[in-house]
């Protein structure tokens, strides 16, 4: 896997002047103030719909058209076969992939190895 690059240190310093600047502003809240309880939401505050707010909203089932018909049920044997299908599909996506990263180790494996054998 490719590791991240770190991060560059102008934008270290960057962040840290903002942050420095965030802080340095006055009338910041801090952690011993107190928060109106009055602009916290709370669970007991959710509103109930009234029956009559529900009957405006149109049931969606007379929107919907009518579905397709249902696809006939497969059989165990045909669904096995999908399935080995669908599973020979992804083995062919990923074969290449496979086979170049095994050529790249195998190059990388040989290299280390001539060279050992160069040095004795």
């Amino acid at each position: 896997m490719d590791k991240a690059l770190p991060p560059r240190p102008t934008h270290l310093v960057n962040d840290l002047e903002s942050i420095r600047e965030i802080l340095d502003k006055e009338n910041l809240p801090t952690l011993t103030d107190r928060l109106d309880s009055e602009g916290i939401p709370v669970l007991s505050d959710v509103v109930v719909p009234t029956e009559d707010s529900l009957s405006a909203i149109p049931p969606l089932l007379d929107q919907i058209e009518p579905s397709l018909p249902a696809a006939r049920s497969l059989s165990k044997d045909e669904l096995r076969k999908e399935a080995q299908l669908l599973l020979q599909e992804v083995i062919d996506d990923f074969v290449p992939q496979i086979e170049a990263e095994l050529h790249k180790r195998l190059d990388a494996r040989l290299d280390v190895l001539l060279k050992h054998r160069q040095t004795r």
